[in-house]
């Protein structure tokens, strides 16, 4: 039988969504209003946790149910699918911006401005090897080659597990060290020394953290009002650390006193997965058991966007490249902010009502069979 999808799963990946397009639009005033204003972890960490509980339900099933060797090939078949997105991705990109710089006369503004000048123009033939080989990653094309490294490494954690639930998570403890010493990078550029920004290394331990809760290695924890109370505590300090809050009651920025080892992002230091804990359990707290406070038509929204989170994280990446464009022709006013993420809103959504359209395979279902010339021709008889 066919397991449910967890309600929550699905809201907050798709909740996610919407924060990672407004992120990645350069210089957007709504910015300022995102979680990670307010704290240290951002929707990054949002969608690598909720990927992680994804896989943990499409592929620990298989392991589970199907043995290794069936596992590791649907492990296979989805790092493919994810490879090309990226590859597609990219190159979508490439030729949506090098056709605004044509349409619009710009030159090749829109082109620097994603930093995609110097492959098309000098290093194009070691870029492109680059790309299919993941050792040139640009700025902004960098979670899905993380998000590959994470399914790669999905077979050693379930073979890990035979031996014990600890044996998975001391191993992503132990690379998550790695990672965050800034040992083992991942090169970004053929022409420089520019690592990946996100560390795989690193990151993959909010993935797996996600991973172990639904595979059972760890164990859910209780709705308890003093891990409330702390949870709630660790955001408010974090805000005011983090927040012009804090300057104005004489608390000095994080940056000021703080090792910035436990704050940076590119390898994911321990103060981001502090606050992202503590946010997600809150918001494990406010949804209610399996989610049954999360109803209505925007959380049925948010869910279906969750659903098809590839297609739609995809089509975000285009649709804040397009918007940074036509903010750059209007300017940044309150109107012309309000009509590109609605309308890229919107889009995002259509994106995911279409692709699970096309994955229902409605032409499967209730299929006609239709009469041919060759049911009333006759043929002579072989006796």
């Amino acid at each position: 039988m066919k397991r449910p999808r967890d309600v929550r799963l699905d809201f907050f990946r798709g909740l996610g969504m919407f924060i990672i397009f407004i992120a990645h639009i350069p210089q957007n005033p709504w910015n300022d209003w995102i979680p990670a204003r307010f704290g240290f972890s951002d929707a990054t960490e949002i969608f690598v946790f909720c990927s992680g509980m994804a896989s943990a339900i499409a592929f620990g099933t298989v392991f589970e149910q199907r043995g290794f060797l069936m596992g590791l090939a649907r492990i296979l078949h989805r790092c493919w699918q994810v490879y090309w997105t990226h590859i597609g991705l990219f190159i979508s990109a490439v030729a949506m911006m090098a056709g605004f710089d044509k349409l619009l006369g710009t030159g090749s503004t829109f082109v620097h401005s994603v930093n995609f000048g110097h492959f098309l123009e000098k290093e194009t033939a070691s870029g492109f090897f680059g790309l299919l080989t993941l050792t040139y990653v640009p700025n902004l094309f960098d979670i899905l080659p993380m998000y590959l490294v994470m399914l790669a490494m999905i077979p050693v954690m379930m073979a890990l597990s035979r031996v014990g639930h600890w044996a998975p998570i001391a191993f992503s403890v132990a690379l998550w060290l790695v990672g965050t010493a800034g040992y083992l990078q991942f090169p970004a550029e053929p022409w420089s020394n520019r690592p990946w920004f996100f560390h795989p290394l690193a990151w993959q331990l909010v993935f797996f953290a996600g991973f172990a809760f639904i595979r059972g290695w760890i164990p859910s924890p209780p709705i308890d009002r003093r891990l409330v109370t702390l949870c709630s505590a660790v955001l408010i300090v974090s805000a005011l650390l983090t927040t012009s809050l804090g300057s104005m009651i004489g608390i000095p920025h994080a940056w000021a006193f703080l090792p910035p080892a436990l704050m940076e992002k590119g390898t994911f230091g321990a103060l981001r997965f502090v606050h992202f804990l503590s946010l997600a359990y809150l918001a494990y707290a406010a949804a209610g058991p399996r989610g049954e406070r999360l109803k209505g038509p925007i959380v049925n929204v948010c869910r279906k966007v969750g659903q098809q989170a590839l297609a739609v994280f995809a089509g975000g990446i285009l649709l804040s490249l397009a918007s940074s464009v036509v903010l750059h022709e209007t300017g940044r006013g309150a109107l012309p902010l309000l009509a590109v993420h609605l309308v890229s809103f919107a889009c995002l959504v259509a994106i995911a009502y279409v692709v699970a359209w096309f994955k229902s395979t409605p032409w499967k279902t209730h299929a006609r069979r239709i009469p041919t010339q060759l049911d009333n021709r006759s043929f002579p008889s072989t006796n």
